[in-house]
């Protein structure tokens, strides 16, 4: 058996495609265009790439883009009153900040300050608290943006036993939630797992978010398991690789996503997406 490949590219760039259809239609009624805020505190190069990305979407769907970069040295107070700023902006109907932020910032201040109704990443406890309570609004990108690609394969979804490596509130726990609403049975394992391996021969889909590399094997899939990697990392002689060992894993599972082009293009597909779902919400 060899996998078929779960193409992120192209699956984002029908979503992009859409997206942009529908910003059209809202412009013709006279609707606002939406506008998306992304605010970077520093100069960190992986999220310099990372917002450059996310500006491009905006490019390629209409969306309204405010770039706002702020120097490293940025106080928590100086931040969290530019979040309010934007939450009293009407223009903007998301608002993003790169994360990691520096040490000195307060994460879960940041996710906090952010109106829900803006809140793009889905991270805030009001959204993941509807995702929880089966009443979705704005959902977490990735594990939603999964879910879109998992739809692709055209594999009934429910009763399937799912096993997710990594316990993230931005990827693991509404991976969970996710599962559940179609009805899978989804298991998390974390660093205190008992029999890794174990856990993941169980599962008719993996997912692996851990952010180490290769640290799921092939020979840890059931022959026809799905298997999604969510993980990206950089080996030292500058290959990107995923949480999975792609080459022996795509030899047992029936379906798989790539790193790089699987879920990384469809995180921000999704972010695009929450943003014109916030500027319904607004209407």
């Amino acid at each position: 058996m060899v996998a078929n490949i779960i193409d992120g590219k192209k699956i984002s760039a029908e979503i992009k495609q859409s997206i942009a259809k529908k910003i059209e239609q809202r412009i013709k009624k006279g609707l606002k265009r939406p506008g998306l805020a992304v605010v970077l505190v520093g100069e960190d190069p992986a999220s310099q790439i990372y917002v450059k990305n996310k500006r491009k979407g905006c490019e390629q769907t209409n969306i309204y883009s405010m770039a706002i970069d702020l120097p490293k040295d940025t106080t928590q107070e100086e931040l969290l009153k530019t979040i309010e700023e934007l939450n009293q902006n009407d223009d903007v109907h998301g608002i993003l900040v790169q994360f990691p932020p520096p040490p000195h910032i307060d994460r879960q201040a940041v996710i906090e300050a952010i109106s829900p109704l803006k809140d793009v990443d889905g991270f805030h406890p009001y959204n993941l608290g509807h995702l929880a309570q089966k009443v979705p609004l704005l959902r977490p990108c990735t594990p939603y943006g999964v879910m879109k690609m998992l739809k692709t394969t055209g594999v009934d979804l429910a009763g399937k036993d799912v096993t997710i490596v990594g316990a993230s509130t931005v990827v693991g726990l509404p991976m969970a939630l996710e599962m559940l609403l179609e009805h899978c049975t989804p298991t998390i394992c974390h660093h205190s797992t008992k029999d890794l391996p174990a856990k993941v021969r169980q599962a008719d889909i993996v997912v692996a978010a851990a952010g180490k590399p290769e640290l799921v094997k092939g020979e840890w899939i059931k022959e026809g398991a799905i298997v999604i990697d969510v993980g990206i990392n950089r080996l030292p002689d500058g290959k990107l690789v995923g949480d999975v060992a792609f080459e022996e894993a795509k030899k047992r599972a029936s379906w798989i996503t790539p790193v790089p082009g699987g879920v990384g293009p469809m995180t921000i597909a999704i972010l695009l997406s929450n943003t014109l779902e916030a500027a319904e919400l607004a209407d």
